[in-house]
């Protein structure tokens, strides 16, 4: 019987090296941004999700690991399990973030140092109230419940569409007005936010805006939080019927 033997540039299944790292590389990117966007987030919910092994994905998460891209999440106040070993859940790490943020991050800085530098902070304040007056006018159609909770789920599907990983969790415990919680576990703008921070308060701005509603940013991304985290009131919006809500003027100063 004839011995096909297999090229030494290629893998025990035949696979060629190079297309099989491509793809480790590929999945590994994808492991990344499910962190990001679901974290904090377990190997199992991750391989039900990609359609892989549990251990598959632990090699993955591993590599990311020591890459420094994603940490384990410490839950502050939860007991220790008694029984069994706890499942490790993940989060992205502000190196982790880095990898996936704009590369024309460092240009945007320079330019808003420039534009501080010659107009001020007031400056500054205006052309993040534009950014996302910007954001809000392509969003904003996207929103047409007038349910608080759809038109939540709504925005954060329009997020992540425009790149923010976003995703809508319920509080829990929220008993006089029910309340969910906007994640968002990628930051395009991260490092402009963390010399800018008025990037944030003006994305806030925006989303309360969208919703009809106060909302109260809780973490950024851009403070060393690993998602950005807003509380949502899901009362009654008082805008939720707009398309697109009215935006009050600019604040002149920080």
């Amino acid at each position: 019987m004839r011995t096909v033997s297999t090229p030494a540039h290629a893998d025990p299944d035949g696979v060629p090296l190079e297309a099989a790292d491509d793809s480790a590389e590929s999945t590994r990117r994808r492991v990344l941004e499910l962190v990001a966007s679901d974290g904090p987030v377990t190997a199992a919910d991750l391989a039900t999700c990609l359609g892989l092994t549990a251990a598959g994905v632990r090699r993955h998460l591993a590599q990311l690991e020591d890459d420094g891209t994603i940490t384990v999440h410490a839950a502050p106040g939860v007991a220790p399990v008694r029984r069994g070993r706890p499942a490790r859940a993940y989060v992205v790490t502000t190196v982790g973030q880095a990898e996936l943020h704009d590369a024309y991050s460092d240009l945007a800085v320079q330019a808003l140092r420039h534009l501080r530098a010659v107009g001020g902070d007031a400056a500054v304040t205006v052309f993040a109230a534009h950014r996302y007056d910007d954001l809000v006018e392509r969003v904003g159609p996207r929103l047409a419940s007038t349910d608080p909770a759809e038109r939540a789920g709504q925005l954060a599907a329009a997020l992540s569409e425009e790149g923010y990983a976003a995703s809508v969790r319920p509080v829990a415990g929220a008993t006089l007005v029910p309340i969910a919680q906007l994640c968002q576990g990628h930051c395009p703008v991260q490092h402009v936010a963390e010399e800018f921070p008025e990037l944030c308060e003006a994305e806030a701005r925006a989303f309360s805006e969208l919703l009809g509603t106060h909302v109260q940013r809780l973490a950024t991304i851009a403070g060393g939080a690993h998602a950005c985290v807003t509380n949502l009131p899901l009362g009654t919006a008082h805008h939720a019927t707009l398309g697109v809500a009215q935006h009050a003027p600019a604040e002149g100063t920080r």
